[in-house]
């Protein structure tokens, strides 16, 4: 009896692989398929989800469908006009989603640890002057205690100009009495987030992303604003609560809540070691 070759071994996997549903082939590859596209399309649910996207998309996806009703009925002229709207279909999705795209793609480059060589290509190399703590700490344990409400955004390597850009510039040297100052309740500049980098203030009252992401109802605009901006960049944001004057840290997309002043001081050393750590191996690395 002739033993069968690997090239009819290889076919007979292929054919139990293989069944029919009436008339529509359904193979392993169809299978897998249909489960990444399902996976993406979860991914994009949770991305957008708390915006109007779903809701766009859900109207995109209706006229697609309208359009392969009428070019099945060969309805010429209807069909010609849900083609034009398919046919620049990609290019409103971008103009539409342009906020979500953006945002997207930032939790994904900045959950991509491997690409940093990246970051380094493009950075101008000079050395970052590191951020004094100590005003900014005494300034949050001070605004706790009156219970004044305030936003603080660390920056660390990630550019941070987008968000500078929509507030107030400001490049005054980090103190204590101005941080205090600038959230004053009766200040102009209260409203919004003060962004810091080095020993630097230079902008404030600046409007930063809100998570979409599930958050207890107890989170208010500033812990949100604060989780949401950890989750686009590298960023330390620190807010007092108007409430209560709990203070709290975000950073990587979690926030801890209700930190002693005297632990805060430590948090941020922690981070800010753990950040020149990974720049001094990668800087080895390269």
């Amino acid at each position: 009896m002739p033993r069968p070759s690997d090239s009819d071994t290889l076919k007979d996997i292929i054919a139990l692989t293989k069944y029919t549903m009436g008339f529509v082939p359904f193979t392993f590859i169809d299978f897998i398929d249909i489960i990444l596209v399902a996976a993406i399309m979860f991914w994009i649910y949770r991305a957008t989800r708390g915006t109007n996207a779903p809701y766009i998309i859900s109207g995109i996806i209706m006229i697609y469908l309208m359009w392969v009703v009428v070019r099945t009925l060969n309805m010429e002229l209807l069909s010609n006009i849900l083609g034009q709207f398919v046919s620049v279909g990609v290019i409103a999705l971008i103009i539409v989603f342009q906020p979500e795209i953006r945002r997207f793609l930032q939790m994904i480059g900045m959950r991509q640890k491997h690409f940093n060589f990246i970051t380094r290509i493009f950075s101008t190399g000079d050395d970052a002057v590191q951020t004094n703590v100590v005003p900014i700490v005494t300034a949050c344990r001070e605004m706790s205690e009156t219970k004044t409400g305030a936003l603080i955004v660390i920056g660390q390597q990630s550019d941070l100009r987008l968000i500078a850009e929509g507030g107030i510039a400001l490049d005054a040297k980090v103190s204590t009495p101005l941080i205090r100052n600038i959230f004053f309740k009766n200040a102009p500049l209260h409203d919004g987030a003060a962004i810091i980098e080095g020993d630097r203030i230079v902008a404030a009252k600046c409007i930063l992303p809100v998570t979409q992401s599930d958050v207890p109802k107890s989170y208010g605009t500033r812990h949100r604003a604060a989780i949401g901006m950890s989750e686009i960049s590298d960023a330390i944001i620190l807010v007092v609560s108007e409430e209560t004057g709990g203070i709290s840290i975000a950073h990587g997309g979690t926030i801890h809540r209700d930190i002693a002043p005297d632990q805060l001081a430590n948090l941020l050393q922690r981070h800010f070691g753990a950040n020149r750590q990974k720049g001094r191996h990668a800087t080895m690395g390269s």
